[in-house]
């Protein structure tokens, strides 16, 4: 990276938004329920889009970044931000379901006399 500082900055929040879907992914792997799994996804989706986002900024700073290599690493972000919004979407989904079956299962259990 180039030494001008915005380019810098925008390096640095890039290098801590990716490095925390990593940390973030890493601990849904290790959550302890379904609803801190699927808490822990929706921040990994927050930090990807935001490394989409200061992957699409970078050119604005430095113009002279390689544009091969700018849209391999924008197409790759974009894929990643994709597979974990559509995976917490599932997870979601998924307990969203389990919630309402135990519910209904109450309710069942209720009315019998």
């Amino acid at each position: 990276m180039p030494g001008e500082w915005d380019v810098r900055e925008l390096g640095k929040q890039l290098l801590r938004s990716a490095t925390s879907v990593a940390a973030n992914y890493r601990a849904c792997t290790r959550a302890r329920s379904d609803k801190e799994f699927c808490s822990k996804l929706a921040v990994v989706v927050e930090e990807a889009d935001e490394s989409q986002l200061w992957l699409e900024l970078l050119p604005e700073a430095h113009p002279a970044v390689d544009i091969k290599i700018h849209k391999a690493l924008l197409g790759e972000a974009g894929e990643l931000t994709a597979i974990f919004t559509a995976s917490h979407r599932t997870a979601r989904t998924n307990l969203q379901r389990k919630e309402a079956d135990k519910k209904k299962g109450r309710a069942n259990r209720a009315a019998r006399p």
